[in-house]
């Protein structure tokens, strides 16, 4: 084995790191807002039997998000290490920089979820409705400044902008244009939604899950509701913002741009590509299925529109087959979630004007919504691999290579701790999933909250159960 194989076991080693630790902050960071939704409708709907129903949906996914969050943080954790580890003259070279900001994350998000979450898992009975409302929002505005921090990162890798380079080491100029980088507002917004769509597709899958199986509280159907009505919204948000963002990379990255859409040389009026089998050494794209200037078009708004090639950047371009299959998978799992999603939103409001309850919805719309449980997973897997393969042979855009940055380990040292991730994180993620299965078949159900509101004495005493459990870096 040679230094060249250090370096590819670990870009591997870390894209193991962080598509298992990016699984569970894509679910917290819109999840959270969820729970402020079902306290929110909880508070609205007090006195009434719709408020016991909000209330278990409510206390059902705080255990949701307690696990998730307990694993984002000890992946998030090991994840930190590698940089030291593996990637030192990372953080040599662009410390100045990205040291401040993670710092930020953990200043501002971290502790602002550390302390407002223990009230909202074991505040019930013992804080006020209006204080526990408040520490979920707490909760909720935490996990979204730890994503506005570690994208900005993240983006500034991406499109760099705000410093100086003296004696090889990156020097902050200007930190309103580090944070709000070329690309930062798109990458941001285009995560949020992600996010979004992963919680609700989560929370749809496993309410079906438990209508299925017959173990539905009364909460569920409303947890349904709220899931796919969400989800319908921020499919076409997702796609419109998934438009801006290509642009930008098409101003900002173009051999990514050229990667994606397997444009090999410079032309106008490139035809889209929507599937075959590239091949980088003939520079061709094989078995090739293509839609006439649909690609200039989409790209540049003209027909006839310039697209560069990938002959412009014949040293500093991507492997363009897993950018080109990453992105046609998040798109096509993309438009399966379109699908789902409205089906699932017709049908709730066909039934709403029929006067029949969420609950009677079709079993085969049930199934697919379990079939899509996790989708908003394998759609992020396949966005992020664009995004960070799309940015090789660089870790900081056009300034410092991969090459660069890895520590000089033996091949097999590197090899011997990426498979023992590998079988820790199999092991954590059929165990995380098994978890939430055994949950949605065995919910809890606090007595007051499955009946109308009781004497104050009665649903003091009534109401004991309790949950434990304990988000990320790009």
């Amino acid at each position: 084995m040679t230094m060249d194989d250090t370096l590819l076991l670990s870009r591997i080693q870390f894209a193991a790191n962080i598509s298992f630790h990016i699984l569970f902050p894509t679910i917290t960071i819109a999840l959270c807002w969820f729970l402020v939704f079902f306290r929110l409708r909880h508070a609205a709907t007090r006195g009434t039997p719709a408020a016991a129903a909000w209330e278990q949906a409510y206390y059902f996914w705080t255990k949701v998000f307690a696990l998730t969050f307990a694993l984002g943080v000890v992946s998030g954790i090991t994840m930190s290490f590698q940089f030291g580890t593996n990637w030192p003259g990372f953080m040599e070279r662009a410390g100045n920089i990205a040291g401040p900001l993670l710092g930020y994350e953990v200043l501002t998000a971290f502790f602002l979820e550390a302390t407002f979450l223990g009230i909202m898992l074991f505040g019930r009975n013992r804080v006020s409705e209006r204080m526990h409302l408040f520490a979920a929002l707490m909760v909720a505005i935490g996990t979204t400044l730890s994503a506005f921090w570690i994208l900005s990162l993240n983006s500034w890798m991406q499109t760099p902008a705000g410093y100086e380079i003296i004696d090889g080491k990156f020097h902050a100029v200007d930190w309103w244009a580090i944070v709000f980088n070329p690309s930062f507002p798109y990458r941001l917004g285009h995560k949020l939604l992600a996010s979004g769509l992963t919680a609700a597709f989560l929370i749809a899958g496993v309410s079906a899950w438990q209508l299925l199986k017959g173990t539905a509280t009364e909460g569920t159907p409303k947890a349904l509701r709220a899931a796919l009505t969400a989800a319908a919204v921020l499919i076409p948000a997702q796609i419109f913002m998934g438009d801006l963002h290509g642009l930008n990379s098409l101003e900002h990255q173009p051999a990514k741009v050229a990667a994606i859409e397997g444009i090999w040389q410079t032309e106008k009026g490139a035809p889209l590509t929507l599937f075959g089998i590239p091949n980088e050494e003939e520079q061709r794209t094989d078995y090739a299925i293509k839609i006439p200037k649909l690609a200039s078009l989409i790209l540049t708004h003209e027909w006839d529109g310039e697209l560069k090639g990938l002959n412009e950047f014949p040293n500093a371009h991507p492997p363009v087959a897993p950018v080109f299959w990453g992105f046609r998978i998040m798109v096509g799992v993309g438009m399966l979630m379109l699908a789902v999603a409205w089906w699932g939103a017709a049908s709730l409001w066909r039934r709403r004007r029929l006067a029949q309850p969420a609950a009677a919805l079709p079993r085969t719309l049930l199934w697919a919504l379990v079939a899509m449980t996790f989708s908003g997973w394998v759609a992020t897997l396949a966005g992020w691999y664009v995004t960070e393969i799309g940015r090789q042979p660089y870790l900081v855009y056009g300034l410092l290579t991969t090459a660069e940055a890895v520590a000089q380990h033996p091949p097999h040292t590197v090899l011997a701790t990426l498979i023992a991730y590998l079988v820790v994180y199999g092991l954590l993620l059929v165990a995380y999933v098994g978890v939430i299965k055994h949950m949605a078949e065995h919910a809890h159900q606090p007595t007051a909250a499955v009946h109308p509101p009781a004497p104050p004495a009665v649903a003091t005493t009534a109401s004991q159960a309790r949950t434990a459990a304990g988000t990320g870096t790009a």
